[in-house]
């Protein structure tokens, strides 16, 4: 039998040492680190598991010149829905890792579960660590989809997993979860540091063997991370976020790493009774319909990826009742809030300084894209003003420090979008008519350069 050894890890990020210390000298965390057996395997214990012939001795690999290696093109796997097909890049990728989080009930296994259901043609293993049977299978009476080649495993012990997977031989395996697993070679709890980095190791080794895509479901801190050792996002080709408020039916699917696309793109979804549904249109259920115009709302053209949105802002400027002014932002970055009212207070006079501004974007969503910061500005001075903005009416642009309007990227994509849903105005930097083919859309196109010129023009 082989010698026990015992190492510390940092239950925070993941890092060893050969003894316990109060303060992780990697995260600088307190009274994280954790000790943890470490079962050293020999040569003779591990199994190969991923070949068919268990005599099979892998050899070293030698060094060979980049413009001698031979590119195999392997097509990717369609995915049913194009939301996360256009997270994924185009579809999934044979052979790739793939890391899937979110908050607790936010619909993980919901999500997953669908895709094993409606890929039809290809035979797939369901492994739950946290469900039994039965509660898969009302799940999956519940979204209404069936198929004859998803097999479901309950199991936590991994190599009884690829014992499994060596009989049924999937095209695609799905693991959920992650920290419910354990393996014979780190004698530690399941959901460890040593025990989900070695779990992910062994899927790794099995994806990139045997060419199968693996998809592993990963629980979250309450602070928002993945739970487990940042390696473990470091291991896999593909981290994904599945977001959402539980006070708002919609989730957001963002890709916060992907080695075979874009890390821009976002997915909406709709969680419903019978599963999650795509929503293939989200302008048209992030604007609110009203039949008179408010004061404080206005709409933003904004970019996810390459998709474009239509979003409501609202805004609501009030006298500070405690003396000290608030500022409230749903959605949007505070600091960048702060920077627009000094602008405001400086550039253009109006005195924002004794009173409480708040900021929501509708439909709980969270924008990074600097094209909203013309309609945040426009909706807090609406307010501010009690007057209200035609309804009919849109923005797509950056505020500066000094005031000026900026340009936005894809400026044609917003136009379009807007026209598309029935606006007739839209203001944007005088710097995107450079190239923009203005007789090409019917939408009225409102050229500014700095904000009084904005303010002039709606206010008059």
């Amino acid at each position: 039998m082989a010698k026990q050894k015992s190492s510390f890890f940092c239950q925070n990020c993941g890092a060893q040492s050969g003894k316990w210390i109060g303060k992780c000298p990697s995260c600088n965390e307190w009274n994280t680190y954790v000790e943890e057996i470490i079962h050293k395997e020999t040569k003779n214990d591990r199994l190969q598991l991923f070949s068919k012939n268990k005599n099979d001795k892998k050899t070293a690999n030698k060094s060979i010149l980049l413009q001698d290696v031979g590119l195999q093109n392997y097509p990717r796997i369609a995915v049913p829905g194009k939301e996360l097909t256009r997270v994924l890049g185009g579809g999934i990728v044979p052979g790739s890792l793939v890391l899937f989080g979110g908050e607790p009930g936010i619909g993980k296994s919901t999500l997953m579960l669908q895709l094993a259901l409606r890929l039809k043609n290809l035979k797939i293993l369901y492994v739950s660590g946290e469900e039994s049977e039965q509660q898969i299978k009302m799940r999956a009476e519940r979204i209404g989809v069936t198929t004859e080649m998803c097999f479901i495993l309950q199991e936590t012990n991994t190599q009884n997993i690829f014992q499994q997977i060596g009989e049924i031989e999937p095209q695609l395996v799905i693991i959920d979860s992650i920290q419910t697993l354990h393996t014979a070679y780190v004698e530690s709890s399941p959901g460890s540091v040593s025990q989900v980095r070695e779990c992910a190791a062994e899927f790794l080794r099995f994806a990139k063997e045997t060419n199968v895509p693996v998809f592993m479901i990963g629980h979250i801190t309450k602070e928002g991370s993945l739970a487990g050792p940042k390696i473990l996002e470091h291991m896999v080709d593909t981290v994904l976020q599945f977001e959402g408020d539980r006070n708002h039916i919609y989730r957001l699917l963002r890709a916060t790493k992907n080695r075979f696309g874009n890390t821009n793109e976002m997915g909406i979804y709709e969680m419903s009774g019978d599963g999650l549904r795509e929503v293939t249109n989200p302008s048209e259920i992030l604007i609110t319909n009203r039949e008179n115009a408010t004061s404080g709302v206005t709409i933003s053209a904004t970019m996810e990826g390459n998709r474009p949105m239509l979003i409501e802002t609202q805004a609501l400027v009030s006298t500070a009742a405690y003396g000290t002014p608030q500022r409230s932002s749903n959605g949007f970055d505070l600091r960048r809030l702060s920077m627009l009212l000094a602008v405001l207070e400086k550039r253009c006079g109006f005195n924002l300084a004794a009173k409480d501004v708040f900021i929501n974007i509708a439909g709980g969503i969270k924008v990074e894209d600097p094209g909203i910061d013309l309609a945040l500005v426009c909706a807090i001075l609406s307010s501010n003003e009690d007057l209200p903005i035609l309804q009919n009416t849109c923005f797509a642009a950056e505020v500066g420090l000094t005031g000026e309007i900026r340009p936005v990227n894809r400026i044609e994509q917003r136009i379009s979008e807007a026209e598309k849903l029935g606006f007739e105005k839209i203001f944007i930097s005088t710097h995107n008519l450079k190239g923009l083919q203005i007789k090409n859309f019917k939408i009225k196109i409102i050229a500014v350069s700095k904000i009084e010129a904005v303010f002039s023009n709606l206010f008059e």
